[in-house]
């Protein structure tokens, strides 16, 4: 769906953006992350027509952006970190506007609004000033626009920015009912823990560089090579502990009372192959669970600890 190849960006002598590669494919949500000023807003913007690459190639569903920028437009919506809101206008009246600026038919855009403010939980609030509604609110409404003419690519900026946690809980719901639908998703974040419950893949940009790109699991294994594995025994602790230690694949135990964290090498099968030692050796397992992969721990390895302001 998204084809990003060696995409530059310069402001004078300094570079943005630097040999950007990146591939979303159709269906996914992918997470786009990176400290401030490493270049996920002016990549974003890119994609969206609003500015121009250096050099480098975009191709949006086979469309390039360079050669016909309006076609990609009707291909995304794009939701920016910061957006205004006009006053003196209803929710109703705000999407009915963006409708028209598409070209879509006044009882179409109506029946589109109505469902899309169905589908953000705003159809109470139709009839509101677009002024009055809260942060989460304003969020929602945005989101909502920028489906309104049914894009293929979604690319969302920090679209849970300033929110308390049950209204990034309501984007996060509404993100994964997109993706049911088939939407193609962009977003960047910096709740990294939320972002690795939602995306398919994620890539971490710093200095302008794509430093990694993967599934968070994938991404964790090859950075760490190991696994961390959470596990609770009825009894006979000592002996579960001792049977551990022997397993060339454990590299580290710590104990807390009934509870095991087993940090171990190995793939999916190893780790079957450790659970089916403890239960034939009557270790009584009463839990056996595999930690997620911790993605706030890998941007913190691979980006650098310097800011970089534009």
């Amino acid at each position: 769906m998204l084809i990003i190849r060696d995409l530059v960006k310069r402001y004078g002598n300094f570079t943005a953006v630097d040999h950007l590669n990146m591939h979303v494919q159709r269906g996914q949500i992918f997470g786009f992350i990176g400290p401030n000023g490493a270049g996920k807003t002016t990549t974003m913007k890119i994609i969206a027509t609003l500015l121009a690459p250096t050099s480098g190639q975009v191709m949006v569903d086979g469309v390039e952006l360079q050669k016909d920028p309006i076609k990609i437009r009707e291909k995304i919506g794009y939701m920016p970190d910061f957006f205004g809101v006009y006053d003196n206008l209803k929710v109703m009246e705000y999407l009915d506007f963006y409708g028209s600026a598409y070209g879509i038919e006044y009882r179409q855009r109506r029946r589109i609004a109505e469902d899309l403010l169905e589908l953000v939980d705003l159809r109470d609030k139709k009839d509101a000033y677009v002024d009055t509604l809260s942060r989460g609110m304003k969020q929602r409404l945005c989101l909502a626009r920028c489906l309104i003419h049914n894009p293929e690519l979604l690319i969302l900026d920090e679209p849970a920015s300033g929110m308390d946690p049950r209204a990034r809980a309501e984007i996060k719901g509404i993100l994964k009912e997109l993706k049911r639908m088939g939407k193609t998703i962009l977003i960047s974040s910096h709740i990294l823990a939320e972002l690795s419950e939602i995306c398919d893949c994620v890539g971490i940009i710093d200095r302008g560089r794509m430093v990694v790109q993967g599934s968070v699991d994938h991404i964790v294994r090859r950075m760490e090579g190991e696994a961390v594995v959470r596990l609770k025994v009825l009894r006979d602790v000592d002996r579960a502990v001792k049977l551990l230690k022997e397993q060339p694949m454990v590299t580290g135990i710590v104990q807390e009372e009934q509870f095991l964290e087993v940090t171990c090498k190995g793939n999916d099968e190893e780790l079957w192959k450790l659970l089916r030692t403890l239960v034939n050796s009557e270790i009584p397992v009463i839990s056996f669970n595999k930690a997620e992969g911790n993605l706030e721990h890998i941007f913190m390895e691979v980006t650098s600890d310097e800011e970089v302001v534009l």
